[in-house]
């Protein structure tokens, strides 16, 4: 593919009207414009989990000695007041949410919109009809180094192969990017959809998973590779390879949203999103979509759902770049929205992030 370095030329802008004179364009557009209402907020479901990961997130920083508050009453009043304040997308995360399904049932009761993220080990009960996040980090040997756990991903798939609610997300490391053709085999093969997430080191890791220039590069081939391979079950596009893999981060490139980077609260994420402890409190001084993440080093798949789709304004400059921002808007909505089908990509072409350079893949 080729990459496209043209230097923009201001008197070259389209109008907003000539970015839709396509049929498919604007069909997309309209699709993906129904979910604007979006508004996220994330809740620590458990501080207990039942694997332990290298590098994992939860378990740095203060949020992981935050008491559990496992009061269904609780839960469900919190929601109600997250209603209130105009929420409408619940993320469950945590340590590990499936640990408590009971509040599980009452967040979904009261919102039905929202996502949970899990390692998969315990199946989460199907009458919580939130989509879940399987998140794999490699084949079963490397799930056993890294998160001893043995048979992860054997678990992962008999637990939810038949499961439309289930999106496996596989993590990219420095070290597992050879192993992806054998998971993505492994899991289309038993019918399951997949997208890909790229590892972001938690404050003061330097550990092994940690990306350079050589795995960022890789893993963006691997990431086309595969989105060519399975176009069906694969959730992904061109764009979304492009902004995770770059030698900037998300913040670099786009400018993140989250209160912990962003001091404004006139609009947007600055003023809507909180992410709650297992104590239903709240510090909007560290609240982002993965707290106690290196934000020089975040590419986190959760991040881009806001940072990327928020960033319309950059992307109509080009037919080329408004393209690619619907296919990364239909992929993120496809991976974080139940009942949300993905549609043929309408830019397979690789470009830069407005503002800055992109190597070729």
């Amino acid at each position: 593919m080729m990459t496209n370095n043209k230097t923009f030329d201001p008197s070259e802008k389209p109008r907003f009207s000539d970015l839709l004179a396509s049929p498919d364009v604007r069909a997309r557009w309209e699709k993906v414009r129904k979910y604007f209402f979006l508004r996220e907020s994330t809740y620590d479901m458990s501080n207990r989990c039942n694997i332990r990961c290298d590098g994992c997130y939860y378990f740095e920083g203060d949020k992981q000695f935050a008491v559990e508050n496992l009061s269904p009453e609780d839960w469900r009043a919190l929601m109600q007041a997250e209603k209130a304040r105009g929420i409408t997308y619940v993320v469950l995360a945590g340590a590990e949410p499936s640990l408590a399904p009971e509040l599980l049932e009452v967040c979904y009761s009261e919102m039905p919109l929202g996502s949970i993220a899990t390692n998969g080990f315990k199946k989460i009960p199907e009458s919580v009809g939130y989509k879940i996040h399987i998140s794999v980090w490699g084949n079963d040997e490397t799930s056993f180094q890294t998160r001893k756990a043995k048979n992860l991903l054997k678990k992962q798939i008999e637990n939810y192969k038949d499961d439309p609610r289930a999106v496996f997300v596989y993590t990219f490391t420095r070290d597992n990017i050879d192993e992806v053709n054998e998971v993505a085999a492994d899991l289309t093969a038993h019918g399951c959809k997949l997208t890909f997430n790229m590892f972001s080191s938690p404050v003061g890791y330097a550990g092994p998973l940690r990306h350079d220039s050589e795995s960022l590069l890789r893993a963006r081939q691997a990431m086309i590779t595969l989105l060519n391979q399975y176009p069906e079950q694969v959730l992904f596009s061109a764009y979304n390879a492009v902004a995770h893999t770059g030698e900037k981060g998300l913040h670099d490139l786009f400018g993140c949203s989250y209160p912990r980077c962003n001091a404004s609260q006139d609009i947007g994420l600055g003023r809507s999103f909180r992410q709650y402890r297992t104590d239903l409190n709240w510090d909007r001084s560290v609240a982002c979509c993965v707290p106690d993440t290196d934000c020089d080093d975040c590419r986190h798949y959760a991040a881009g759902s806001a940072v990327v789709t928020a960033r319309l304004y950059r992307h109509v400059n080009s037919h080329a770049a408004f393209q690619s921002w619907l296919d990364y808007v239909d992929t993120y909505l496809a991976v974080w929205v139940m009942g949300y089908e993905k549609g043929k990509n309408l830019c397979t072409e690789i470009i830069s992030p407005p503002g800055a350079a992109v190597s070729k893949a």
